[in-house]
């Protein structure tokens, strides 16, 4: 069998070849992606974020193995904010997901930034399609947990779960930045710690200030490393899902994140078309000299740049 055949039949070895072929910028993998695209849009997708030090991957775990008890297939992307190969501290947390890697229903990816903002790698949406065609019911994605760039994960995920700690200096922080305002359920881990009732009351009454909501977002407590208050947690995910389904808002959340999926792919293009031409007519370094001794302004570079592509 080919790769595809044996993608569609749900061989791990042929997803995890392909999410690298896909990572790699490999055109066989999109020829593939191409092809397969017509089977994807079945499984539903779950980002997990929330600040560093939340216990995300442990709670990730907890929830894909609640999952798979109750006959699930979980694809987890784990996003790595330096490279999945420097075993850097996130990646770390992975050793406590090693005993789900040999499940045959559970398929686990760590996956390097790259660079990329937003706390997200650039091959994400690529081996959420990967996974999906591969047969998981349920995709989570959990971020690197940097701050206000989280809010990407809105542009990707059906269902964001924002995962918070009590006494965490940030938490008030995030409230003011707007961070919260992206998450459709909030979960207080290692809520066994002084001051998780401070937490939760501080997130309902941020949410009571926002009178507009139709869905009013669950605040649980939670400690995944006591394996407390997960079944509730993943309840209140599964209401979500069906909220979306029975009212229509998870198309139009799919419709809206293709969009800027749509713009995401055309500006990576573009951006590799300018740079490959300037690299060809050695104009980047002339331009930026121009402008660093006032003979130029960057907005006529900018033009001078964009002519060549015309």
């Amino acid at each position: 069998m080919n790769l595809e055949e044996r993608l569609r039949n749900g061989d791990k070895r042929a997803c995890a070849r392909l999410i690298t072929m896909v990572e790699n910028n490999e055109k066989e993998a999109f020829d593939i992606l191409k092809k397969l695209h017509k089977h994807t849009g079945n499984a539903y997708i779950i980002g997990i974020t929330g600040p560093p030090g939340s216990g995300k991957s442990t709670l990730t775990d907890r929830l894909t193995k609640e999952l798979v008890k109750r006959g699930k297939k979980v694809g987890v992307i784990a996003i790595d904010p330096t490279s999945p190969f420097t075993g850097g501290a996130i990646l770390g947390d992975r050793i406590r997901m090693s005993d789900l890697a040999l499940d045959s229903n559970v398929f686990i990816r760590s996956m390097g930034t790259r660079g990329s903002l937003g706390g997200l790698s650039k091959a994400t949406q690529g081996a959420v399609k990967v996974l999906d065609i591969y047969g998981a019911d349920i995709i989570f994605i959990e971020t690197v947990g940097v701050g206000q760039s989280e809010v990407d994960i809105v542009k990707m995920a059906d269902t964001v779960l924002m995962v918070m700690v009590p006494n965490l200096g940030d938490d008030i922080q995030a409230i003011k930045a707007g961070i919260m305002e992206i998450a459709d359920v909030f979960a207080i881990n290692k809520s066994d710690l002084d001051g998780a009732d401070k937490t939760q009351l501080e997130i309902e009454m941020n949410l009571d200030l926002n009178g507009k909501m139709d869905y009013r977002p669950p605040v649980l407590k939670v400690s995944a490393g006591k394996n407390k208050g997960i079944d509730e947690l993943l309840d209140k995910l599964i209401e979500h899902k069906d909220y979306l389904e029975s009212t229509g808002e998870l198309e139009k959340r799919r419709n809206r994140n293709t969009k800027l999926e749509i713009v995401k792919l055309v500006e990576e293009e573009l951006m590799e078309m300018i740079l490959s031409k300037t690299r060809e007519e050695d104009i980047l370094d002339e331009l930026s000299s121009q402008i660093v001794s006032r003979n130029l302004d960057p907005y006529t570079a900018k033009d001078k740049i964009i002519n060549l592509i015309k």
